[in-house]
């Protein structure tokens, strides 16, 4: 994995944050979000979901699996955020059923996964990681990497 940012923050920092995820990963339309609970993996999620404008409710896919959001790129052109959490799925198999193969296929737009590591190999070769880590309450660490 080649690291491509690496930082602290606090959550008044989220948005600086997420902003600069989102210039990194942009070409990326799959993204491995990783972190234990309560790292602030859907937190993270709905910051980029404020940046891209996204007018509806964000909330965590636990247990939909699978969210969707409507947003406009910079280009002007409609496009959909698939936001999946994998927390609740045993295996790949499991993961295929549920619809996760098709969105990762078929997006057009950004798609966020929570939890892939319960079927990584469902992931396409250009996959964006990022990773969270709990340093204390209020503080993060994001780390953004690529293969």
């Amino acid at each position: 994995m080649k690291t491509l940012l690496e930082q602290t923050f606090t959550k008044v920092q989220l948005p600086d944050i997420a902003l600069q995820v989102l210039q990194l990963g942009k070409e990326y339309p799959v993204w491995a979000l990783s972190g234990q609970l309560g790292a602030g993996k859907t937190t993270f999620t709905h910051a980029l979901c404020d940046i891209l404008g996204v007018t509806d409710a964000v909330s965590s896919p636990t247990f939909s699996i699978i969210n969707q959001y409507d947003y406009t790129d910079d280009g002007g052109t409609a496009r959909t955020m698939y936001h999946s959490d994998w927390y609740r799925l045993n295996d790949e198999e499991e993961a295929i059923n549920a619809g996760v193969e098709d969105m990762i296929s078929h997006a057009d737009g950004l798609c966020i996964i929570e939890w892939w590591e319960k079927a990584p190999d469902l992931l396409p070769a250009r996959t964006f990681y990022i990773s969270l880590e709990v340093l204390d309450e209020q503080t993060r660490t994001i780390k953004c990497s690529i293969k």
